[in-house]
């Protein structure tokens, strides 16, 4: 998101440590032809599959439960921080581990339970690529995490440091001796910000190239832990579902591949990320649930009408089986997103964040199904709506409110955050940065808005909306104006469970509150300011930035 407008930007890629040397970039996808690096091969030790990319890279597999025990680059052990392996979720049991190698790959595949993981190696390159297929919930496998050694790697992105003296919640976020906050969660970026996260000395980098996320959960806004490092080493991750703020149900599946990448500083090869990835070399070796190329469809869209060019606008695929995503071209909407698997989805078009239209369309596998132009009715986007006056506009997200760029990477106690509370005046020019992105029962609730009305507008009644894009323990306000006239109390819609406004995320379900304000509640005197009071109701939740609350896209009343 932009620090100056709140409003989230385009792709990023996210760096740990030193400066990235431009142009130094050591891997490029797979080499020309398929003749063996020297030194290319593995070994069985009697403990550990021992795999030798025949570049730079060493790496080796535990036979008992499919760890990645040891990572070498160069000569230097990079994997491992307090006695922990590299690993799916925190670790798989007893496990049944096979290795086998075919012209220039090497293939490990681990079985435990249900739950099949792969790690590949191609001849001549520094990566390591995995799959992992969760068949069903009978195996908790929600990530892959990669644990670095100590000291190997500057921690120049602080956020998620988990190393400090205070605990301020849930034992997962920390607090300095300076007041700034500290945790896991705090990643900034939404999963269509990234293709790689990782870190660099300048002259070595380590990254984790992300999966296209197909099997995961959440959609391009979601946001979830990336990295973290603390005072005994570092993690990065590759998330395959995580529950935290979490707007749809687990998906099963292959997911992958994602990519262990050295390279000697720069960032990993573009011919690794998501979308990009060719991967014809793993066609054959027999993953469990692999799709290639030639079983997938690709979806394209002509153009898209009705749409606010301020904004960025993003097609999303969606169903039971599978998530996908592509950004509309700014000029005219035009849109593809390719490398489908076959089925009927749900296609929605956001501005922003917010969704603007849908439809449904099908995609078969080696086709491009070709859409016509989609026009977005005016009655889709509430910014079209005429309004008296409106804080913020909508899009979806709580960009351009108070505070709402650092609760993506800090908790809300953080001494950094503006004052929570605050009146707000419209037409000051400063009611949208001096409104708070969230509001809480315990913390800011009723805080006031004024306003004026001509005469002509005070003698009608008038449609207050406020945009909601999450709520923690059912918060939803609840309104009074000029304290005389209360609203109900509204009914919650559907949102997640779990923690969402103190772990860096505002991605929920949006939903728009209406309230039906009669003439009689607003004041006759056109010199004096209205006033309206917005509470949080919620019988649920604890204290302070526990207690119920909600995140705010906007605010308007309608002419």
């Amino acid at each position: 998101m932009s620090e100056s407008t709140g409003r989230p930007l385009g792709r990023r890629t996210f760096v740990l440590g030193g400066a990235a040397a431009a142009g130094t970039v050591a891997l490029a996808g797979p080499p020309a032809t398929s003749a063996s690096a020297a030194g290319f091969g593995w070994s069985d030790d009697g403990s550990h599959y021992v795999v030798d990319t025949g570049a730079n890279l060493v790496f080796k597999v535990s036979k008992t439960n499919g760890d990645l025990t040891s990572l070498v680059y160069r000569g230097t052990e990079y994997q491992g921080y307090g006695g922990k392996n590299s690993h799916v979720e925190s670790g798989l049991g007893t496990s049944t581990v096979t290795i086998a190698q075919s012209g220039p790959t090497i293939l490990v595949s681990v079985t435990y339970g249900t739950l099949k993981h792969y790690y590949a190696a191609r001849s001549g390159e520094n990566n390591i690529y995995l799959w992992t297929n969760k068949a069903d919930s009978s195996v908790t496998a929600t990530r892959y995490i990669v644990r670095v050694r100590a000291g190997l790697f500057l921690n120049d992105e602080p956020d998620s440091y988990t190393y400090a003296p205070t605990v301020v919640e849930s034992a997962d976020i920390f607090r300095k001796s300076d007041g700034q906050t500290r945790a896991k969660h705090y990643s900034r970026l939404r999963v269509m910000d990234y293709d790689y996260i990782g870190w660099t000395t300048g002259s070595v980098g380590l990254w984790i190239v992300r999966s296209n996320h197909e099997k995961a959960s959440g959609g391009p806004f979601y946001r979830s832990l990336l990295r973290h490092q603390s005072a005994d080493g570092g993690g990065l991750y590759e998330i395959l579902y995580y529950g935290e703020n979490q707007t749809e149900a687990e998906r099963f599946g292959l997911q992958g591949p994602y990519v262990i990448a050295f390279t000697d500083g720069g960032a990993p090869s573009s011919a690794l990320y998501p979308g990009t990835l060719t991967t014809s070399w793993a066609d054959s070796l027999g993953i469990s649930g692999y799709v290639p190329a030639s079983g997938r469809g690709r979806v394209a869209g002509v153009g898209i009408t009705g749409r606010d060019t301020a904004y960025a606008y993003t097609v999303g695929l969606a169903n039971s089986a599978a998530q996908y995503w592509g950004s509309a071209r700014s000029s005219d909407g035009w849109f593809s997103v390719a490398g489908v698997l076959p089925g009927t989805y749900t296609l929605t078009v956001f501005k922003g964040e917010l969704a603007v239209h849908t439809s449904s369309v099908t995609v078969t596998a080696g086709a491009t199904t070709t859409l016509n132009t989609l026009a977005i009715p005016a009655s889709n986007d509430p910014s079209n709506a005429s309004a008296i006056w409106r804080i913020n506009n909508w899009d979806g997200t709580p960009g351009g409110f108070k505070n709402a760029e650092l609760m993506t990477y800090a908790h809300p106690s953080d001494v950094r955050a503006s004052s929570w509370t605050g009146n707000v005046v419209v037409g000051s020019g400063t009611e949208t940065s001096s409104f708070p992105c969230y509001l809480w029962k315990d913390v800011n609730s009723g805080i006031v808005v004024y306003f004026k009305l001509t005469a002509a507008q005070a003698a009608a009644a008038h449609t207050l909306r406020i945009g909601v894009t999450t709520a923690y323990a059912n918060g939803r306000p609840q309104v009074v104006v000029n304290d005389t006239w209360t609203s109900a109390v509204p009914s919650a819609p559907a949102q997640p469970g779990t923690r969402s406004l103190t772990v860096g995320s505002y991605r929920g379900n949006n939903h728009t509150f209406t309230y039906s304000v009669p003439a009689s509640a607003w004041l006759t005197d056109t010199s004096a300011y209205n006033t309206l009071k917005i509470y949080v109701a919620s019988g649920s939740g604890t204290t302070s930035f526990l207690s119920a609350g909600t995140s705010v896209d906007a605010i308007d009343l309608l002419a």
